[in-house]
């Protein structure tokens, strides 16, 4: 008699490229995956006029159905999954940008614009804006865009953080801080 794989072993096969795993793996997860895309959707209700369920098809025909993550947890699914789903409204918002102004404008310069508009009522330019700060952060300090994405996009605390990375708590913190930090200064 076998014994039943556990989810984490299940997304490690997945992830690994092991597609007859897949339905099972969506049934577990798509709870907690529907938890994260309303919250995703509820920061971002003005710019994507998704259902959770959308976003989270939008998700798995993009990414997690490609397979190539090197899953290490569900938490970790959890976190990528999330990531994902800002990805998708941040193409969402480019879209409906590029829309506004007529596909062929060149986009106003980060620098024309002096601070984002309130968080509690987004705009596609503001969200590009987060996305494409995301993007430079990442390159600048890969650690800290991690976090900053775990934390602020996915909702893990810091806690849960220093768990899935395997950092200390101290250090979860400076990164955060850090991020945080770099993205202010260049949202003025």
């Amino acid at each position: 008699m076998t014994t039943p794989l556990s989810l984490t072993e299940q997304l490690r096969l997945f992830s690994g490229g092991e597609r007859e795993i897949a339905e099972a793996v969506l049934r577990q997860v798509l709870p907690k995956l529907h938890e994260i895309a309303v919250r995703e959707l509820r920061r971002e209700r003005y710019i994507a006029p998704l259902s959770p369920t959308e976003l989270i098809n939008e998700v798995w025909l993009r990414s997690l159905r490609k397979g190539g993550w090197e899953i290490n947890s569900r938490e970790h699914f959890y976190a990528i999954s999330a990531l994902a789903m800002r990805r998708v409204l941040i193409d969402f918002a480019r879209t409906r940008l590029a829309q506004r102004r007529g596909e062929g404008d060149a986009p106003d310069s980060l620098d024309e614009k002096a601070s984002l508009r309130s968080t509690a009522d987004p705009d596609p330019e503001s969200i590009l804006q987060i996305g494409m700060l995301m993007d430079k952060l990442e390159k600048a300090d890969r650690e800290a865009a991690r976090i900053v994405d775990m934390h602020y996009f996915a909702g893990f605390t810091f806690e849960e953080i220093a768990e899935i990375t395997g950092l200390t708590f101290r250090q979860v913190r400076h990164r955060w801080e850090k991020g945080r930090d770099w993205l202010k200064d260049r949202m003025k």
